[in-house]
């Protein structure tokens, strides 16, 4: 095998993993993300290693990209990103800590944690889902696999179709991107 042929099907592997997605349930986030923005309230994201790439990135769209008819963005923040916070909070305390330490600090009744996890299973973000339910504040989750514990502590959940770790980390972004679209459409019409 070549490797263009590797490439080739690794992408033909994504689309077709892409394909079998529940657009329903995206359609569903959409729709709970435009509320949010509607009702003034804050969306946080956060992940880990690849996974908090894609939930930085998701929040650069949502305040940057959201911007319709000269309107703002979205209010969101990645707990992932202020980095001496999150060293602060590692080192002294723990890593499992360092998201749901900053909901507690930041975030009230009626804002939106969208985390980003393969596994589901990350340890900082099962805190951070128990604390955003203790808050009152709903909560989004991308995995993959089988769900892993965040499957339990989810208002919604969706798993991308595959066991490949790359593929998971592909079809987030996919996911995101695609959100932002639908997000752009829906604020066109209703703006």
């Amino acid at each position: 095998m070549t490797v263009s042929y590797l490439l080739q099907s690794y992408a033909v592997e994504v689309a077709q993993r892409v394909l079998k997605s529940d657009f329903d349930l995206l359609a569903t986030i959409v729709q709970r993300l435009v509320a949010v923005k509607t009702g003034g309230f804050t969306i946080y994201t956060a992940g880990n290693g690849g996974s908090s790439a894609t939930a930085s990135h998701f929040c650069n769209d949502l305040v940057k990209g959201c911007r319709i008819n000269e309107r703002e963005g979205f209010r969101a923040f990645c707990l992932s990103d202020p980095v001496a916070l999150v060293t602060c909070l590692a080192n002294d305390y723990s890593y499992d800590v360092i998201f749901s330490t900053q909901l507690k600090t930041f975030a009230k009744q009626g804002d939106v944690l969208v985390v980003f996890s393969g596994s589901g299973n990350s340890p900082n973000i099962i805190e951070a889902l128990k604390t955003a339910h203790a808050t009152g504040i709903f909560t989004i989750g991308f995995s993959g696999r089988d769900g892993g514990k965040m499957k339990e502590l989810c208002d919604l959940l969706l798993l991308a179709p595959t066991d490949s770790m790359e593929q998971i980390e592909d079809l987030h972004l996919i996911y995101v991107h695609a959100i932002i679209s639908a997000i752009k459409d829906e604020l066109h019409r209703s703006y």
